[in-house]
C-alpha cells in the first residue's frame, strides 16, 4: 500500500463518520482512529521481507542504462533553474485561505524569504518560504494536493 492509497482511506474514514478502522495485511498494519476535535491519527508498521531485495536489485540495474539514456535531455533543458522542493510531508496551498490571493504565480519575480505556499501537515499550517531570488517558471503541484518529502514544488529562473 502506497502514501497516496493510505491518504485517500485516511480521507474516507474522516467522512465517513467511523472512529476507528483497523487494517492488517502480512506486510503492515494500520489503525486509523478519529473523534469530534481529534486530528486522524494513523499507525503504520511495515515488516521487511528478505526475499524482494535480490529480485528487484538485478532488474534495476539492467534498467538503469536504458533509463539513464533519457533524463539527460530533460535535465538539460531544466538545468538553468532551481527547483524548490518540499521540506515536509502534507498538504501543498498555493493561497493563505480561500478568499485570498495566491502567494506566487507563474512568471513572478521573487526574492529570498517571500512565501511561496503552505503545506499543511498535523493540522498546522507550515508557510514554504524562498530560499532563492528570481522569476517562477513553473509551479510542479496542483493546489490541495498531498505532497510528500523533498517532491519538487517550483522551478525558478535564478537569472
Amino acid at each position: 500500500m502506497d502514501l497516496k492509497e493510505i491518504q485517500n482511506l485516511i480521507k474516507f474514514v474522516a467522512k465517513s463518520g467511523t472512529s476507528e478502522v483497523k487494517l492488517e495485511t502480512d506486510d503492515f498494519k494500520i489503525t486509523i482512529k478519529t473523534g469530534a476535535g481529534e486530528s486522524v491519527t494513523t499507525v503504520v508498521q511495515q515488516t521487511a521481507v528478505p526475499m524482494q531485495q535480490p529480485v528487484i536489485a538485478p532488474p534495476a540495474q539492467e534498467v538503469a542504462p536504458v533509463q539513464a539514456a533519457a533524463p539527460p535531455a530533460v535535465v538539460t533543458e531544466d538545468a538553468k533553474y532551481i527547483t524548490v522542493k518540499s521540506p515536509i510531508i502534507g498538504t501543498f496551498y498555493r493561497r493563505p485561505s480561500p478568499d485570498k490571493p495566491l502567494f506566487a504565480e507563474v512568471g513572478q519575480t521573487i526574492s529570498e524569504g517571500d512565501v511561496l505556499c503552505v503545506i499543511e501537515a498535523m493540522k498546522l499550517f507550515n508557510e514554504i518560504e524562498s530560499e532563492i531570488s528570481g522569476k517562477i517558471v513553473k509551479i510542479l503541484v496542483d493546489d490541495a494536493s498531498p505532497v510528500e518529502f523533498d517532491q519538487p514544488l517550483f522551478l525558478v529562473d535564478p537569472s
